[in-house]
């Protein structure tokens, strides 16, 4: 349900201000869920409610691109592993955690690339006895699990590390993910409430499991944090062409929260896992996988754009970008890069040709530099371009990979800003982007304004983004969230 709104007194800080003839406070009228009217601040007398933006600075409402949104609502239940420094540490941290009510005991967020010891099965099992343990990496392209998690899962006969990896490993987190409705629809609230409070008006959705039924039970049941685009995989892909799904079209039944996203396809591994696909190989010889030959790529994207359906390819090394390219060359499809992690120079240009979006996660390059720097130092294409592909022309979109790095847009945004996440001179500055590009790959799809006839979702902010300092940044206060005109977050 939306309502009729004036802000009173606002600053326009993002995208659309540049309309205006003044950086005055101004009214802004708010009818049927769109912005009706934008007018110095008194000259709008109509009988609806008003909120009193006290000189708030207001910018459109901001979306994160790429989520994985049970795996990110569920993760506040698991034990954090972010902080450990070797393999010994992260078992260390197990010890007085309490499995979850399914007896099994769940940690998240371990960086295995920065240790240097290794993990191995033997450890875990040391630690954990026969309490089936599973260890998920921050990039969740690998996951380490003991023998008891091993034989549970049918798995037992992977190597003496008790690592597995990409397929297998995602095969995990499905697995995991495949809870009870109840629980994972009431953490998924708790999480959009969250999510709204940091000014979050729309996500898109990459849960591994089949979302259009999911979505519809959630919004039924009185779900309307925020908006949703959901992808689905390539198993899903004929069940999805059979029931006339087409991206963009809004799933029927959910209020208009709710719309048809994308075939997401995951073309190669990660950084962290040594899997991404790249030119120049890692300092121990290889140099990652292609996890979808392209041909295959091609078929797939062919039949998805025949369908009216957009096409999200994660692809993280040059390779897998080029690859991917080549792909969308061939069959014009339409939709994304996820992540583009490292991007050849002559690639920029194909990008912008091409018209396909970069949908990059800034919080990645700031938590990854060390990483770069060791594992990539040998690679001569662009490493977590933001600038550069600004600069071609290239269509960029902002998101975080939750819960990869933190749900919060102002992490998010201070990362591809500052480039730093901490009191280290900025990685790469020359990738550095301005705050109104960074505002604008942060609104639905890059393209959100704030002018007449523009949807209402909208952000008031406590400081000016443009003054403001990075630890101020990250931490922006936020006054109130509106979607639709619905106030879903007050301060």
């Amino acid at each position: 349900m939306t309502s009729d709104l004036l802000l009173r007194a606002v600053r326009v800080a993002g995208p659309g201000r540049e309309l205006l003839p003044t950086d005055e406070p101004v009214d802004v009228l708010i009818r049927g869920g769109l912005i009706a009217d934008i007018a110095p601040t008194g000259n709008l007398r109509v009988p609806v409610e008003v909120v009193d933006g006290d000189g708030c600075r207001l910018v459109p409402g901001l979306w994160d691109h790429h989520v994985h949104t049970v795996q990110w609502a569920l993760d506040v239940q698991r034990v954090q592993l972010g902080g450990a420094g070797s393999a010994a540490e992260a078992v260390r941290m197990l010890a007085d955690a309490v499995p979850l009510p399914d007896g099994r005991l769940v940690g998240a967020g371990f960086r295995d690339a920065f240790w240097a010891d290794r993990p191995t099965r033997a450890l875990l099992d040391a630690a954990t006895g026969e309490v089936p343990t599973y260890l998920i990496n921050a990039d969740v392209h690998s996951t380490w699990l003991n023998s008891a998690a091993l034989r549970r899962e049918g798995f037992d006969g992977v190597d003496d590390d008790g690592v597995l990896r990409e397929g297998d490993a995602f095969e995990i987190s499905r697995r995991l993910n495949a809870t009870d409705d109840a629980t994972v629809d009431a953490a998924i609230r708790s999480a959009g409430a969250r999510a709204a409070a940091r000014g979050i008006t729309g996500l898109v959705d990459f849960d591994m499991a089949w979302n259009a039924q999911s979505w519809r039970r959630r919004t039924d049941a009185g779900f309307d944090s925020h908006r949703v685009e959901f992808a689905f995989y390539p198993d899903q892909l004929d069940r999805a062409i059979a029931e006339g799904l087409r991206s963009g079209d809004e799933l029927p039944g959910t209020g208009g929260l709710v719309h048809v996203g994308p075939l997401k396809l995951i073309s190669d591994g990660s950084l962290g896992t040594r899997t991404a696909a790249c030119s120049q190989p890692y300092p121990d010889g290889t140099d990652g996988v292609l996890t979808i030959a392209p041909d295959e790529l091609r078929e797939l994207l062919t039949r998805a754009t025949g369908s009216g359906i957009d096409v999200a390819v994660h692809a993280i090394g040059d390779r897998a970008v080029s690859s991917a390219l080549d792909a969308f060359t061939y069959t014009q499809a339409r939709g994304t890069i996820e992540h583009a992690q490292l991007v050849r120079h002559a690639d920029l240009a194909r990008f912008a040709r091409l018209g396909i979006a970069a949908s990059v996660q800034p919080r990645h390059a700031v938590d990854d530099r060390d990483l770069v720097d060791d594992l990539w130092r040998n690679q001569q294409a662009i490493a977590y371009p933001l600038e550069s592909l600004l600069a071609s022309g290239v269509p960029v979109r902002f998101g975080s990979d939750a819960p990869v790095a933190p749900l919060d847009p102002w992490i998010t945004i201070s990362a591809a800003v500052f480039r730093t996440g901490d009191d280290r001179e900025p990685w790469r500055p020359e990738e550095r982007v301005a705050m109104d590009a960074a505002l604008r790959a942060s609104s639905r799809h890059g393209d959100g304004v704030i002018a007449p006839g523009a949807p209402a979702d909208l952000v008031l902010c406590g400081v000016d983004p443009h003054s403001a300092d990075r630890h101020t940044l990250e931490r922006m206060p936020v006054a109130m969230t509106i979607l639709g005109g619905r106030i879903t977050h007050r301060a």
